[in-house]
């Protein structure tokens, strides 16, 4: 089971994004010698910070071809619809994706980073929570790249420098089982209730993965807490563990089916898209006493062994055909606004989104480093 990490993005501008949802073997090229020419110029697709400092579309389409290769790092397929997107990148371009630790955490994409530096098998691109983004932009590990779409994106949704950009996101929800949970809960306090004993669980140790992290976020803001106060998130979960009602495994569809786990916090659009879509009578429910949202962030590696195809991989995955996709796995893709105003968005799937009544504020940076600090400091007494 992934343990991805997520920390949110901005504020009120990203935030009405995903509100807008609801209302309506490797290459041996290196990044130090990837170059190729443009007319008379010659491109550094290392270091290229723009589809036109890339010399346009064609070329750096010729480029990325030539490397036939892209390494990604922790996307499963069933993730935001990434295996689809995966194939749709292959199948248009012919350039083979290698996708390592499938499984793995935002902090797994910052450890490759650091150790595969030099080497054919070095992660082109990532996709991060923002504390990773953050932490790895402090590290240098980004190079610079605006993609075509960039006015798209809000500005507290990105970094100013281009070194990493939220990609899509979503809201904390409760899903459940209605074979085995005959009273359907539709707040998180309702999960205190005892019918409920031995059959709520999260996905991973909070402390680790930041979908975890943030259902204790989700709890704090349905105790009396706020996003400047993460405590009664903590309290929540030791009282549910007291009760008997918190089940601490990594919880997923296997967990789901095998009836571990009933009743499951999680992200709205894995819950969708790895629970539901092998149990179709799986319910999802945006907590009423809870609005909770947060994006995933891409970055292209300044290491990256494949760095035409880097880029090409974010221009992909920013234009209105890979947008749809991530709209297509339930996830709410950041620059949903712009395809709802132009026409483009696929109506069908936007339909198709939990839908939501109260807009989220989304925490700053430091909010959630506050929060994280915090988590890692008294998680422990949650038993």
């Amino acid at each position: 089971m992934r343990a991805r990490h997520v920390i949110a993005a901005g504020a009120a501008v990203t935030a009405s994004v995903l509100m807008t949802a609801a209302c309506a073997s490797s290459s041996s090229t290196t990044a130090a010698s990837s170059t190729g020419t443009s007319g008379s110029s010659s491109i550094n697709y290392a270091t290229c910070d723009s589809l036109t400092a890339c010399g346009g579309m064609s070329a750096l389409v010729a480029a990325a071809k030539k490397e036939g290769h892209l390494n990604v790092i922790t996307l499963p397929d069933n993730w935001a619809n990434y295996g689809t997107i995966m194939k749709d990148f292959t199948a248009k371009y012919g350039i083979q994706i290698n996708d390592e630790n499938p499984d793995g955490s935002s902090q797994d994409e910052l450890n490759a980073i650091a150790q595969t530096k030099g080497q054919s098998r070095a992660p082109d691109v990532v996709d991060v929570g923002t504390a990773f983004a953050v932490k790895g932009d402090q590290s240098g590990d980004w190079a610079p790249y605006e993609v075509a779409t960039w006015n798209d994106i809000p500005a507290d949704a990105k970094a100013a420098t281009g070194d990493w950009y939220a990609d899509y996101g979503g809201y904390v929800a409760i899903g459940y089982n209605p074979a085995k949970v005959k009273v359907p809960p539709t707040s998180l306090k309702s999960l205190l209730n005892p019918i409920y004993k031995n059959q709520v669980a999260i996905n991973g140790n909070p402390t680790e993965a930041s979908a975890a992290f943030s259902a204790v976020y989700a709890a704090a803001l349905a105790n009396g807490g706020s996003l400047s106060n993460i405590a009664p998130g903590i309290a929540y979960f030791k009282q549910l563990h007291q009760v008997g009602n918190f089940v601490p495994v990594t919880a997923g569809a296997t967990t789901v089916q095998s009836g571990q786990t009933p009743i499951v916090i999680w992200w709205d659009y894995l819950l969708a898209s790895e629970v539901k879509s092998q149990l179709p009578s799986f319910k999802i429910v945006i907590p009423s006493d809870a609005s909770y949202a947060a994006y995933y962030d891409q970055a292209v590696s300044k290491y990256a062994a494949n760095p035409a195809a880097a880029r090409l991989w974010e221009e992909f995955l920013y234009s209105t055909e890979g947008q749809n996709l991530w709209l297509e796995g339930e996830a709410r893709p950041i620059e949903l606004p712009t395809l709802i105003s132009s026409g483009t968005v696929n109506a069908a799937a936007n339909a198709a989104l939990p839908p939501v009544t109260t807009q989220a504020t989304l925490a700053t940076t430091a909010q959630q480093s506050a929060a994280e600090a915090t988590v890692a400091q008294q998680w422990s007494s949650v038993g």
